[in-house]
């Protein structure tokens, strides 16, 4: 490797570039012969040889070959890496006279003033002299306006810069948090949505609502409406969102806060789809139909405006309708009307269903149910939604849930099926409708089936609260698992891998109440620390039994042991070895323990129903029934004696 290295030092002084990348691939120099493919760019052949005197660590002969072919860009950048300051304000002036006697533009790679900006503050002159160079201050301009305005701020005679560089100027100054001077260059630059921007973050509003009206900007009163409606000023909102000429969001507002006034207005001067809108609101109220039908005429929907003119015999309005209609539009107009009094029978038929509480059967639903195209979607999925509540009523779930599903609510056609219990159903539905409310709700209802038997509707529960991402919930599951393993079977490794599960996915849930979210994860990680430790300790009774004493004493020392492990279980560990070594008096001795603690426990759940005869054989004690208590049994036993005399007498 020296070799090598010594020839390649050798080709920088021969100027043989060939031979130097065959001496950086036998060095393994992967940086130097990449610093040679990119320095193939450079025209000149010393700039080539140069960067690889600086890969080889030749600094100065890389100078001196980047003096001779005048490369003082490059020299420039050099004299920054090796941290030589002090040249770097020569090379540039030198470059900055090359320049302008060339004639040329500098390039991007050398304008870096970043030492002037803090070396050279005060040398006004060479300020003035980058100014007063016509391509060297278009090029700040264009390319680096920061340096331009550090310039300007230095410079003593200084030009009026141009709208782009003061709307720059006044984005930097707000950068660093002087609004003032931001405020005032806005208004330079003439720029009405940064100053209403600016006037709203330091909460100047009424600044902001006077500029706004004064230029008339639109975006700027679109932002300064959004700001009007998160401080609730509903009138202010509402005025700037029609300046803007946001009908949609205006006519949202006035449906949202009941400004039934305005939004007439606002409507009539909206598109087409806005006035629907307006109408579909309006018609949900009977004192306001007449303005609905007077919106779905403006729009050209002639169809509803003429429905409810007929249901409302407003003759009027209908001849009004005809009267601007032509030849087409009356025929059209004519099968239209024949089309509403179709429709209106729907709606009265489902209307006597819901009133004198028809029994609904699958034949009479599917009369009732309005064909597609038949009438306006919105009040096509309004009728249906009244006859799924019909069905609801009369407890025909699956019907409801068809009906509501037609009527694109999918939620509620769920809440129907859920009441069905139809679990089949349920999945399937949830399945196919890929929303994660909904797969919450059905996971929520088969964690209430007895998915201990079933691991199907378990494999489905994981399933669903993943897909809903309700990782909270699936954390609940899991505990709720690990604790089945527990009571049931006393699987204490299966319960540590639910409670590892749950753990993982309450760290990545998203719960509102974070508080309370750690407060979960500490008791896990608590418990599962717990549940690692019995597990220890049961193992230790094959390899050192007195350790495992030890750790189980340690263990009912714990305060919330019986959170995570019960203490029947540490103690049947005690009692089933002292019973195998013989002793079987230090055996009872635990018993006695145990059922001091959990009076109403049942020893044949935690041991063995032989060890316990014998080891109340070996200390002569009387075993009763062998489930609790002695004593506890005995009364027990006297009182059904006792009743069994009576019913006998």
């Amino acid at each position: 490797s020296a070799v090598w290295e010594s020839m390649a030092k050798m080709c920088v002084k021969t100027r043989r570039l060939d031979v130097a990348r065959v001496c950086l691939a036998n060095m393994g120099h992967a940086r130097g012969a990449r610093a040679m493919r990119e320095a193939e760019k450079e025209p000149e052949r010393d700039a080539r040889v140069a960067r690889l005197a600086i890969e080889l660590g030749m600094n100065e002969e890389a100078e001196v070959l980047l003096k001779n072919c005048q490369r003082f860009d490059l020299l420039n950048i050099f004299y920054q890496s090796t941290d030589q300051w002090g040249k770097v304000g020569n090379c540039c002036e030198r470059y900055l006279l090359l320049l302008s006697r060339l004639r040329l533009q500098p390039k991007i790679q050398f304008l870096n003033f970043q030492y002037f900006w803090f070396t050279l503050t005060k040398n006004t002159g060479f300020c003035n002299y980058i100014l007063k160079k016509k391509e060297i201050k278009l090029h700040f301009f264009l390319k680096i306006p920061q340096t331009y305005a550090k310039c300007l701020r230095y410079s003593t005679n200084v030009p009026k810069p141009p709208r782009k560089l003061r709307k720059w100027w006044a984005q930097y100054m707000e950068s660093t948090g002087e609004m003032d001077v931001a405020l005032k260059f806005y208004q330079q630059a003439a720029d009405p949505l940064s100053l209403v921007r600016v006037y709203c973050y330091c909460g100047n509003l009424d600044k902001a609502a006077e500029v706004a009206n004064e230029t008339g900007d639109r975006a700027a009163c679109y932002h300064l409406a959004r700001q009007f409606e998160n401080n609730d000023e509903i009138k202010q909102a509402i005025h700037f969102f029609t300046r803007a000429m946001a009908f949609g969001n205006a006519i949202r507002i006035c449906k949202e806060h009941g400004f039934e006034d305005q939004l007439m207005n606002l409507a009539l001067l909206s598109t087409p789809n806005d006035m629907i809108e307006a109408a579909r609101h309006y018609e949900d109220r009977p004192d306001t139909l007449d303005k609905a039908v007077m919106l779905y005429h403006k729009a050209g929907h002639f169809s509803r405006a003429l429905g409810i003119a007929v249901l409302l015999n407003m003759l009027l309005v209908f001849v009004g309708i005809m009267w601007h209609s032509n030849r087409n539009e009356i025929r059209n107009v004519i099968k239209e009307l024949f089309v509403i009094l179709k429709q209106s029978r729907y709606a009265e038929a489902i209307s006597i269903c819901s009133s004198h509480d028809v029994r609904l059967t699958e034949d009479l639903v599917e009369k009732l149910t309005i064909p597609k195209d038949f009438m306006d979607q919105h009040q096509r999925e309004r009728l249906l939604s009244k006859l799924a509540g019909c069905c609801m009523n009369q407890g025909e779930y699956h019907l409801a849930c068809k009906k509501y599903t037609q009527a694109g609510d999918k939620e509620k056609a769920m809440r129907a099926l859920l009441k069905s219990g139809d679990t089949e159903k349920i999945i399937f539905f949830a399945g196919v409708s890929r929303m994660r409310n909904l797969y919450v709700m059905a996971a929520n209802y088969l964690q209430s089936l007895d998915w201990r038997k079933d691991p199907e509707i378990m494999k489905n529960i994981i399933s669903f609260y993943t897909k809903g991402r309700a990782l909270d919930s699936l954390a609940g599951f899991y505990d709720a698992c690990a604790q089945v393993e527990i009571d049931e079977y006393q699987n204490y490794e299966k319960a540590m891998g639910a409670l590892t599960e749950a753990f993982k996915c309450l760290t990545k849930a998203k719960m509102a109440n974070k508080q309370q979210q750690e407060s979960k994860i500490t008791e896990l990680k608590s418990r599962i620390a717990l549940v690692k430790k019995f597990i220890q300790t049961r193992r230790l009774f094959d390899s050192d039994p007195q350790e495992g004493i030890k750790q189980c004493h340690a263990l009912l020392g714990e305060q919330d042991l019986e959170s995570s492990v019960r203490f029947g279980d540490v103690y049947g560990l005690l009692i089933e070895y002292c019973a195998s070594q013989g002793n079987h008096e230090k055996a009872y001795h635990y018993i006695q323990e145990l059922r001091a603690r959990m009076p109403n426990v049942t020893l044949s759940y935690f041991v063995n129903m032989k060890t316990l005869e014998a080891v109340h054989r070996s200390v002569r004690a009387p075993l009763g029934r062998g489930v609790g208590n002695g004593d506890a049994d005995k009364s027990k036993l006297g009182e059904e004696s006792e009743e069994e005399v009576m019913e006998e007498l």
